[in-house]
């Protein structure tokens, strides 16, 4: 690959990335204004935005189980095997397109008061310093952005329905747990979070072709 092309994608990336920081400035900052944002964002757009977002956070993920194994002893393995109650399904479910990202916005955002048990329950295993601590922060962090896109492209593709609301009660939160269950419980949250994120990332590429190919299709015989 020579200079030029490599200027060029380096360019491509940096525009796509700076069009989804200020997507995010906007939503954080005014909520009238991300309605409208949200609704002029083109699909394809949208969906590219939050693909790429969801297979860095993927990426992201992996490294993290891999960081959280590391740091919880010699039974890591085994912890991460282990099959508990108390954690979201990572399954996205729904018939038509609207149901689905409905579906891919409440998962995802199930998934906060987990993390944020798993962060308490870390804090008082490692020391202040630690990597795992710093890292479970960064995805929580671009978790709650990718929700916020999610919610966007839901917006844009669906103006007359309501936004999504979590169906049903909420996965609940454990109970207080010994040493060995938060470890447990710790693993099979960022495992069940990065089956989640696999299945975010091929109903997005699923819904680029389908929505966005016939939205367009509509375009061009108004």
């Amino acid at each position: 690959m020579n200079g030029h092309v490599k200027n060029m994608y380096f360019q491509q990336s940096m525009e796509s990335a700076t069009t989804l920081l200020s997507l995010l400035l906007v939503m954080a900052v005014d909520s009238t204004r991300t309605v409208t944002v949200c609704r002029n964002q083109q699909c394809g757009n949208s969906l590219q935005q939050t693909l790429k977002l969801t297979r860095l956070i993927h990426k992201e993920s992996v490294d993290l189980i891999r960081i959280y194994k590391a740091t919880q002893g010699d039974m890591s393995e085994l912890f991460c095997k282990t099959s508990i109650n108390n954690v979201p399904d990572p399954n996205i479910s729904g018939l038509d397109p609207s149901e689905r990202i409905a579906s891919i916005y409440t998962h995802v955002q199930a998934f906060f008061p987990h993390f944020k048990r798993v962060y308490e329950q870390q804090t008082d295993l490692q020391l202040p310093t630690s990597t795992l601590l710093t890292e479970l922060t960064r995805v929580s962090n671009r978790s709650s952005s990718l929700a916020a896109l999610v919610n966007c492209i839901y917006q844009s593709l669906f103006p007359n329905l309501p936004v999504p609301e979590p169906a049903g009660e909420p996965t609940s939160l454990p109970p207080s747990q010994n040493i060995f269950q938060q470890k447990v419980y710790g693993c099979v949250v960022l495992k069940r979070f990065k089956e989640l994120l696999s299945n975010v990332a091929r109903e997005l590429r699923t819904l680029k072709t389908q929505v966005c190919k016939k939205r367009t299709q509509m375009n061009v015989f108004r």
